[in-house]
């Protein structure tokens, strides 16, 4: 059965690196160093899950603050049991259905997470990125005899997310050392973070939507879908102020001159006003967004103005980024 979420077609050609430098890449990460790759959501920031001191220096790059979670990313199924204890059957339903895939799920973690991994608590956030160059570099590291890669994105705490290698650098190329890295895997195809699922307890809830939907995760499980922070349970990209650009972003209403605007191809341009992105579809949306919001601080614009999409499924992922990123102004 095919997977249903949006992809771009655009990249469907599948970008690849030499194997050469993504075994270089490995080697780096079992030698503590920070990688940056591509995923189908974002590029992520990458370190041995297992290396306290790694994953240290990948805090201190992105100015994370110390009790916020990150994500293992693993290579297959069979890594899933050294991270998490008491799976449901549920969980592992969605794995089957939409891993590899924007999803990550949140379960009780094992002995091997550590505290800077989860950040303290007593579940852990795991998934298989679909993106050929991820799983590449995943499943060289294992062949390396690494278990995961902890890997939030690849920008500095609470920045835009980077869709592409470029950003990547723009973003971090102060902060890493020479024998870091980052691999250039071309654009990403999704373009907005995992959905993140909490499955530690009877049923799923979404804490942070994306391209898994309610509807998709209901469809497997068969199981009615909550949405919604559970008390507790903190996630990546769980605060109120995240993915904020330099510029303040505005929701609605009318553009001024000056201001740089992201709207559906719908929504005509006002005089004297910069066009950031004109998507025609939700997917085209989610792809266009974080790009559009980097472009206004290149181009030292002081406002963005945004237009919404309405709707369910990604629009509800949209809407959230969209939100966390004004909350600033």
């Amino acid at each position: 059965m095919s997977k249903s979420f949006i992809t771009n077609p655009a990249v469907d050609a599948e970008p690849t690196v030499d194997p050469a430098e993504v075994r270089q890449a490995a080697n780096a990460l079992m030698r503590g160093g920070l990688v940056a790759f591509p995923t189908e959501t974002v590029y992520g920031l990458g370190v041995d899950a297992d290396n306290g001191d790694a994953i240290a220096r990948m805090y201190a790059v992105k100015n994370r603050p110390a009790d916020h979670p990150v994500i293992v990313h693993i290579a297959d199924l069979g890594d899933v049991d050294y991270w998490v204890q008491d799976v449901p059957d549920y969980a592992t339903a969605l794995m089957r259905r939409y891993w590899p895939g924007p999803m990550t799920l949140i379960l009780r973690r094992s002995e091997h997470a550590r505290d800077a991994v989860t950040g303290g608590q007593d579940s852990v956030g795991v998934r298989i990125p679909d993106h050929p160059v991820a799983l590449q570099l995943l499943r060289e590291f294992r062949a390396r005899g690494g278990h995961g890669v902890a890997a939030p994105s690849a920008n500095r705490y609470g920045a835009v997310s980077p869709t592409d290698a470029a950003a990547v650098r723009s973003e971090l190329q102060h902060h890493l050392a020479a024998t870091d890295m980052i691999l250039d895997g071309g654009a990403s195809a999704v373009g907005v973070e995992s959905t993140i699922i909490d499955c530690t307890q009877g049923s799923p809830t979404i804490l942070r939507p994306g391209a898994i939907t309610g509807a998709m995760i209901e469809a497997s499980t068969g199981l009615a879908v909550a949405s919604g922070e559970r008390p507790r349970v903190r996630v990546s990209g769980s605060h109120l102020q995240h993915y904020s650009p330099q510029a303040k972003v505005v929701i609605g209403g009318t553009s001024a001159a000056g201001e740089g605007l992201i709207a559906g191809h719908e929504v005509d341009t006002p005089p004297q006003v910069i066009r950031l992105a004109a998507p025609s579809s939700d997917g085209e949306y989610a792809r266009a967004l974080y790009a559009a919001l980097r472009e206004a601080d290149r181009q030292g614009l002081a406002v963005v103005r945004v237009m919404a999409p309405d709707g369910d499924g990604l629009a509800i992922a949209i809407r959230d980024r969209i939100t966390r990123s004004s909350a600033a102004g």
